[in-house]
């Protein structure tokens, strides 16, 4: 009976893998972080309008989410939102591979990432930023728009894509997610499943982004640095996990 169970237990765990694999890559490619940044960088590659960049006050927010309701989103880092659910099953998947030979340190890397998740979801404020352009929009009187302004610029304070400063709920998230990563990188180098360059890449995706903190205090008009440096790195990491998450999750 025990073997027949812990035959199961394997079973589902490389379902986990072969889904956490393919969550990944879809990160990667159409969900990274950060992904605002690069459509204003890039002027929206041509299938966006970007005449001003990113929005800064509620009422231009409120203006774009009435012109361009996608545009406004991804603006609004809905992009994030969905990375970090995505790759939430990543982690998920690592704490599978390493519960056995590092419990402890997979279960702590496991919270981390969780706990840094649910801050996240908490703080993305792009659906209620949303709901209220539409009020906005149907309000009778100045001094109702003038109510949903503030509302707007309240929702602004906990995150605004726009500024160097995003809000405290949107950098203790990030926080936990590179502590997390860190530790599942340091239990690639430790144990033979991942290949030692896997856990390397890991150490700079997540350190460098972690010196973002650093410039955040104390330079931040070079704040963009360290998380450029890093991306790179980040999606080679993602991308080296997957492989390796397939592979396992075809072995017997």
């Amino acid at each position: 009976m025990s073997e027949r169970i812990s035959g199961q237990t394997r079973s589902s765990w490389r379902g986990l893998y072969k889904i956490a694999a393919a969550a990944a890559l879809v990160a990667v490619v159409f969900f990274r972080r950060n992904l605002a940044a690069e459509l204003d960088l890039s002027g929206g590659l041509g299938i966006f309008d970007m005449p001003g960049g990113i929005p800064v006050r509620a009422e231009q927010w409120f203006e774009l989410f009435q012109t361009d309701r996608i545009l406004a989103l991804f603006l609004f880092n809905l992009s994030d939102l969905i990375n970090i659910l995505l790759i939430g099953l990543l982690f998920l998947a690592l704490y599978g591979v390493f519960r056995q030979e590092y419990k402890s340190a997979a279960l702590v890397g496991l919270i981390a990432y969780m706990v840094g998740m649910g801050v996240y979801i908490a703080s993305n404020q792009a659906f209620a930023m949303m709901a209220l352009s539409d009020k906005y929009i149907d309000a009778l009187g100045e001094g109702v728009r003038a109510s949903y302004l503030a509302a707007g610029e309240a929702l602004l304070a906990i995150e605004n894509p726009g500024t160097i400063y995003q809000g405290t709920g949107v950098y203790l998230s990030l926080l936990l997610v590179l502590a997390a990563g860190l530790i599942f990188s340091f239990l690639m180098l430790r144990s033979g499943t991942f290949n030692p360059a896997t856990g390397v890449i890991g150490l700079l995706a997540n350190g460098l982004a972690l010196c973002s903190f650093i410039t955040l205090a104390f330079a931040p008009s070079i704040q963009w640095l360290f998380p450029t440096i890093s991306a790179p790195f980040r999606l080679a990491w993602y991308i080296m996990i997957a492989l390796r998450l397939f592979k396992l999750s075809k072995a017997s």
